[in-house]
């Protein structure tokens, strides 16, 4: 059990990179914790969003590969937010403060929700160069929790982990997917009643994204074909709402795929990025691309023909 949490890539990543706790609004109980690694010189690098259970740590993997490839990569934690208008004036002031003009993001879940919310929220003047959304949902009411939205704060932690934990996956899994719920459990304990709350609040909040708004933005759309707590039709209402998507699907991978299918992703991360390579928004390091770009072409290339293959 916890095979993640004691291997020698997760503990080179905690003593290598450091977390940083970042205060951006008045109220100075508001702390964003998070991992920004990779060269500072890139001006709109990657920042990746957790889910529900996640802490920035979940991306471990991510940060781990991309910045040895030259990407500058954040991972991020939220502060306590009730309301999505809260977080994205929290968040534009983070990036501020970061002194990013235009980032990428890369949402899981909640943070796909929320990564559109703020490409939304900052629309007539644009902050998001593009997004990866993975299992991610445009619409809150798909959980059917909405009456029950402003009732979390009152819920004992012990109440709000069951609610979260009725998401993950059971039954037989294989070793890498039980390894990534055993590692999302222990990142769950680590969360505060008033952090799952607001979180949980976040989630079911009546809300859903404007399409219109963030219709110019590059999309990756990301998913799983086996069981995760997405259902059909939230996927299916995804690729109505980005119908110039690009889609990254992958057969397996459950909730975390990020954790239990990290080549697979990370390799999706690095095609939906190469659009950007050569221009200002480009996320790596520009003397690192032609080593990194035919590394990740040849790659493609070879899991595409597996493909036709099968």
């Amino acid at each position: 059990m916890g095979e993640i949490k004691v291997s020698p890539d997760y503990n080179w990543f905690r003593s290598t990179v450091p977390l940083k706790k970042i205060i951006v609004d008045d109220d100075d109980s508001k702390v964003w914790s998070l991992y920004d690694a990779g060269p500072r010189s890139i001006r709109c690098p990657l920042i990746f969003l957790p889910p529900v259970s996640g802490t920035a740590d979940v991306f471990f993997q991510q940060i781990l590969a991309l910045t040895g490839w030259g990407y500058r990569v954040i991972a991020l934690q939220y502060p306590v937010y009730w309301d999505h208008l809260e977080f994205c004036d929290g968040f534009r002031k983070l990036l501020d403060h970061l002194q990013l003009d235009k980032v990428h993001l890369f949402g899981a879940s909640l943070g796909g929700f929320l990564a559109q919310k703020f490409a939304e929220y900052t629309h007539k003047s644009p902050r998001v160069q593009s997004l990866i959304l993975c299992n991610a949902f445009s619409d809150t009411s798909i959980f059917n929790q909405t009456w029950t939205a402003n009732s979390f704060w009152l819920m004992p932690a012990f109440m709000l982990k069951k609610i979260v934990l009725g998401n993950f996956a059971s039954g037989p899994l294989d070793p890498e997917m039980a390894d990534g719920i055993d590692f999302m459990v222990d990142r769950l304990e680590s969360l505060g009643q008033s952090e799952l709350a607001s979180r949980l609040t976040l989630n079911c909040q009546n809300s859903y994204v404007e399409p219109h708004k963030i219709r110019d933005i590059p999309v990756t759309i990301m998913d799983v074909f086996d069981q995760s707590a997405l259902s059909t039709e939230a996927k299916e209402e995804m690729y109505k709402l980005y119908p110039n998507a690009r889609r990254a699907h992958l057969k397996t991978g459950g909730n975390f795929p990020y954790l239990c299918r990290s080549a697979e992703v990370n390799l999706y991360i690095q095609i939906h990025l190469l659009q950007f390579h050569g221009t200002r928004y480009a996320a790596i390091d520009p003397s690192m691309v032609s080593a990194e770009e035919l590394e990740v072409q040849k790659i493609s290339l070879h899991s595409s023909n597996e493909h036709e293959e099968q």
